[in-house]
């Protein structure tokens, strides 16, 4: 019995946590020594918390405390990151449990038979809807920790038609990454960028459609080839040791089985209509977030995002608990899984505080905006496509440290948006260059506490991810190179 609990709900490796969790604290100490050697200044900002060029002054009589380093996880609960924190860990909290329930229960078995079953003999077009789909949600939508709930069920479906978990990773949370690379109007990077740029909204869209196109068409290629390696040698995966024990949690004889137990079916149905509530949210954040670009107001744009977090840490596990209810599994025993499942979570939430302290260092230490500062004069005579080409590189150097795309433009856009005017630069470039910048660096920095949790689940090292991520990301690198080049080229506007 103990060992059956073990092998249920999304149990992160506790290895792969532990290497990341050291490598985050020495980030949180090498920012630290930073706040203490770089000289502090700071912008005036807007009514709406946007930078106001040409108004950078140096702080001479403060230096953050140390103290207040050493006590970053503590202290990162009162900044105004505190609400976003907290909200993800829950979110993370509830899916452990939900996940837990759904396992005991044979749903995720019933829906990976089922997928398996209608795609048997079109293996590879489900990597490409799949694909499609991941990054349509994002592109449009703006969706990203929702991605989590994908992962498990596309992981088992890809060990199943012989493929590997990297694969599985890569036709979920990879795509909904790369959707916000290639946004077309999330509302959370394209949309609000246009607006701080003083650009009409949805303005620009044909380069955009563009970019979303090239990057599906290479990641989906990229996929499928990588599958069809993995089909004929399966020895030469990376996750190839890790999957075994996948495998042997999800084998797909038994999950047919599920198809065949009405209890399971009746529970899944009802797993699915909360599923349904989840994207129903998933569009009130969108039109939320619209609500809160017609007013150019950060507060109603972060609205939405907690709408849409809001409806997936309610929904989905109401969801889980009422299939759970529905298959047999009622109170006390109902209870105790859900909490086993949370337990399962918990190893991740050293790390999500870990990386809410290192953002809490850069904010109270004050040296963003000097950093901000120097790179905007250092620019000045630079040719416009290398002027493009060093914004990239700071905007991906930048999301190492702020993972918010919202918090990155209302830091960066207003005045990078005049300096470009200065070095005949278009703002269209620029939405495009950050869009790219922002996306799918998510993947790829340890400070991504989603990339965390989804590698986390199957195991797979950060070096291992790394390096199986690196030949991806350097296709869609010379993706970016080539459009932005192209918009200041043709003058995008």
């Amino acid at each position: 019995m103990q060992e059956e609990k073990k092998t249920q709900g999304l149990n992160i490796d506790k290895k792969t946590l532990f290497g990341i969790a050291a490598l985050l604290f020495v980030i949180m100490i090498a920012v630290g020594v930073l706040t203490q050697v770089v000289p502090r200044g700071s912008f005036e900002l807007d009514e709406n918390g946007s930078v106001i060029a040409g108004t950078y002054t140096q702080i001479e009589d403060y230096k953050m405390p140390v103290w207040k380093i050493i006590a970053s996880p503590v202290l990162a609960f009162t900044s105004s990151n505190a609400v976003t924190g907290l909200a993800i860990i829950a979110i993370i909290m509830l899916v452990g449990g939900t996940f837990l329930i759904l396992d005991k229960i044979g749903v995720l078995k019933y829906i990976m038979a089922s997928i398996v079953d209608r795609f048997r003999d079109r293996r590879f077009l489900l990597i490409a809807v799949m694909t499609f789909a991941g990054m349509f949600l994002s592109s449009t939508a703006g969706i990203l920790e929702e991605s989590l709930t994908l992962v498990p069920v596309a992981v088992a479906v890809s060990l199943a038609m012989g493929w590997d978990s990297l694969t599985g990773i890569g036709m979920s949370f990879v795509a909904v990454a790369f959707g916000f690379t290639a946004a077309t109007f999330n509302p959370f990077n394209v949309i609000i960028t246009q607006r701080l740029a003083g650009l009409p909204v949805f303005s620009g869209m044909w380069m955009r459609l563009l970019i979303f196109a090239a990057v599906y068409i290479s990641l989906t290629s990229f996929l499928i080839l990588y599958a069809k390696k993995i089909e004929k040698h399966p020895e030469k995966s990376l996750a190839y040791h890790t999957d075994k024990k996948i495998r042997d949690r999800y084998p797909i004889d038994e999950c047919r089985k599920a198809l065949e137990d009405p209890k399971t079916s009746r529970a899944t149905k009802v797993f699915v209509i909360s599923l349904l509530f989840v994207l129903a949210g998933t569009i009130a954040s969108f039109i939320c977030s619209m609500v809160g670009v017609r007013t150019e107001n950060e507060l109603l744009l972060n609205l939405g995002s907690y709408l849409s977090l809001g409806c997936m840490a309610l929904f989905f596990p109401i969801g889980g608990l009422a299939a759970g209810h529905v298959s047999g599994l009622r109170g006390k025993k109902l209870f105790l899984a859900f909490l086993e499942g949370i337990k399962t979570i918990l190893p991740v939430l050293p790390l999500i505080i870990f990386i809410l302290a290192i953002t809490y260092i850069l904010d109270e230490g004050m040296i963003m905006h000097t950093i901000l500062y120097h790179l905007s004069n250092a620019m000045n005579g630079i040719p416009p496509g290398g002027v493009i080409l060093l914004m990239f590189v700071f905007i991906a150097v930048l999301e190492f440290f702020i993972s918010s795309g919202t918090a990155k433009a209302f830091l960066v856009i207003p005045l990078m948006s005049m300096l470009c005017d200065l070095l005949g630069v278009t703002r269209q470039s620029i939405v495009i260059t950050f869009c790219m910048a922002d996306g799918f660096t998510n993947l790829l920095y340890p400070t991504s506490g989603l990339m965390i949790i989804a590698i986390g689940m199957v195991g797979v090292s950060y070096k291992s991810w790394v390096k199986w991520l690196s030949k991806i990301i350097v296709i869609e690198g010379a993706i970016a190179v080539f459009f932005m080049l192209l918009s200041v080229a043709i003058h995008y506007s």
